[in-house]
């Protein structure tokens, strides 16, 4: 029994146990027909074309190994040959493997996720009231660096996590920590300032060390993810032409996203995750459990993953972006499934349009028909009303209310009543929770184009949007 080993053997045995874990598994799994393979690439293939994103990478485990993993398009002048180990930048999808490396260090007696920040790093506002598992799980308080969807100016300098810190982590709190969720890129630069702190290494030293060198990941800084073999980031302004987007200054999204690597190496991360491989049964399980406000309400999110239910099944997932990429994982531990999506292009949101749609081909929720269809009559009959100029505000809620100002309104009907009645309007995969709400999605075609529909909603079947986003997309 490894209870009673030394600390290296300990780690020795746990290494043997996740590679054995990892090892192919014909029994547990089958390799996809050569219908769905067509499939996938069409599906692949066309979110590509209408969203006009150069290129994406995926990779599909079933039953606890990958079965399927492929890069498509046009990956960018630096890369020779289209290839699925081209390694792409994951951003926030890093927040897992930071919160994991404070689980390690927890479980080597070094820090407690109900420690005080002030205990490891001074000067953090309130940091005597914040936890390090509040950090982790966004309810912290402290402010985000980066709530916006493009790079702001400084971003274009580098910086340093101090800095980042001393900037943004020492203002007043948004909130009393735990009291609400707030998403914050600054909480995990924290994070990541403490485990080099506690641990004596450099966060990516640490990473490579407990994690992606005995999982046979070779992931690189995204800092240095530029250049000959490094895929090029493409950005576009609303439709017009696709241009390659300029590299950040270096040093911004380090512990909150600062990983880059190929879709099978974040699938051999999931398979772990299945197997409750190289880390304790109980981190794992502490990572995908939702952490609760004061007054009790769910956040939705654990340790790094977002917490969601597909069929009665858990699903643990999480989205990045960084500057000129979007990533997409998404993991049903339980029934040994995950789908990778990485892309090179900041815009279009073809990784959630290729994830939804291989789960659907893969592993079709039953869901609750009825009520799905009056979902989507309730979106075609908002979608109706931008058209027209108009809009039902008792259809919003208060946040939705007031996005949708006359300006707003106004743009909506000007941009979508000239395409007509849409030629279909479908369903992008199932509904999931995020935040409290019901995020379902939805394709909108034309003849000539294809836009994305991002829904969030309050649970129930006349639940009021909270969000009602259109865009082009694939």
């Amino acid at each position: 029994m490894t209870a009673h080993l030394l600390p290296a053997a300990r780690k020795s045995a746990r290494i043997a146990a996740t590679l054995l874990a990892l090892a192919p598994l014909p029994a547990l799994a089958q390799a996809l027909t050569a219908d769905q393979q067509t499939k996938i690439d069409k599906i692949v293939a066309d979110a590509l074309a209408s969203s006009k994103v150069p290129s994406a990478s995926i990779a599909i485990v079933q039953g606890g190994r990958i079965v399927y993993a492929k890069a498509y398009g046009n990956q960018g002048p630096d890369v020779k040959r289209t290839s699925a180990d081209t390694r792409y930048q994951i951003a926030s999808v890093s927040k897992q493997f930071t919160a994991a490396a404070m689980l390690l260090l927890e479980d080597q007696g070094k820090l407690s996720l109900d420690d005080h920040v002030s205990k490891y790093l001074p000067g953090i506002t309130d940091g005597d009231k914040i936890t390090l598992r509040q950090l982790l799980s966004h309810t912290s308080g402290i402010q985000d660096y980066w709530p916006q969807d493009y790079s702001p100016e400084q971003m274009s300098h580098d910086v340093t996590p101090q800095q980042i810190v001393d900037q943004w982590a020492k203002k007043p709190l948004d909130f009393a920590p735990g009291t609400q969720w707030q998403y914050s890129n600054t909480g995990y630069v924290v994070a990541g300032m403490i485990i080099e702190k506690v641990s004596g290494e450099d966060l990516m030293t640490f990473l490579r060390k407990n994690i992606f060198q005995p999982l046979d990941m070779h992931p690189v800084n995204q800092d240095d993810a530029y250049g000959p073999g490094f895929p090029t980031g493409y950005h576009r302004y609303a439709l017009g032409p696709v241009r390659p987007e300029a590299a950040p200054g270096r040093g911004w999204l380090w512990a909150a996203g600062e990983l880059s690597m190929s879709a099978s190496d974040l699938a051999r991360w999931d398979i772990a995750r299945m197997n409750r491989a190289l880390l304790p049964a109980s981190d794992w399980e502490a990572q995908e459990t939702p952490v609760r406000l004061t007054n009790g309400d769910s956040t939705h999110y654990g340790l790094g993953v977002s917490i969601g239910e597909r069929d009665g099944h858990k699903v643990v997932s999480h989205g990045g972006e960084a500057v000129g990429f979007l990533s997409s994982n998404t993991v049903i531990p339980d029934e040994k499934f995950a789908v990778v999506a990485l892309d090179n292009a900041d815009f279009g949101r073809a990784t959630d349009t290729i994830t939804g749609e291989v789960m659907d081909l893969l592993l079709p929720a039953s869901g609750d028909a009825a009520l799905e269809a009056h979902r989507l009559d309730l979106a075609k009959k908002l979608y109706a009303e931008l058209q027209s100029g108009k809009v039902d505000r008792s259809m919003l809620t208060k946040d939705a209310d007031y996005y949708f100002t006359k300006e707003a309104v106004g743009d909506y009907g000007s941009s979508l009543g000239p395409l007509g009645k849409p030629q279909s309007f479908e369903a992008l995969g199932g509904p999931r929770l995020r935040g409290g709400y019901v995020n379902r999605n939805y394709r909108i075609s034309y003849p000539d184009q294809k836009l994305l529909l991002v829904t969030y909603a309050e649970p129930g079947s006349e639940g009021k949007f909270e969000q009602y986003l259109v865009m082009p997309a694939g």
